[in-house]
């Protein structure tokens, strides 16, 4: 195998690793945030989320107010002020 290549294998796989799961936290900021916008909530941007189970997130705005999002028994998008 190529000396070079052997080299830097493990450094572009370690990037590869972290730079992956940015994209998709990113996606879930920007649709946590447009879904509060859209229920009339203030929250301006949501700058960290976690997820809480399978469609139940806590959302963690700029202005620092925290929603529960989630979908409900009747299959709507719920945000509860936490």
């Amino acid at each position: 195998m190529n000396c070079r290549l052997t080299r830097w294998a493990p450094i572009l796989l370690t990037v590869a690793f972290y730079a992956g799961p940015l994209p998709a936290a990113d996606a879930l900021s920007k649709d946590l945030t447009s879904t509060i916008a859209l229920l009339g909530l203030p929250c301006g941007q949501v700058v960290s989320s976690r997820r809480l189970g399978e469609n139940d997130y806590l959302a963690t705005c700029k202005n620092k107010m925290r929603y529960r999002v989630f979908v409900d028994a009747k299959g709507r998008v719920v945000a509860q002020r936490q």
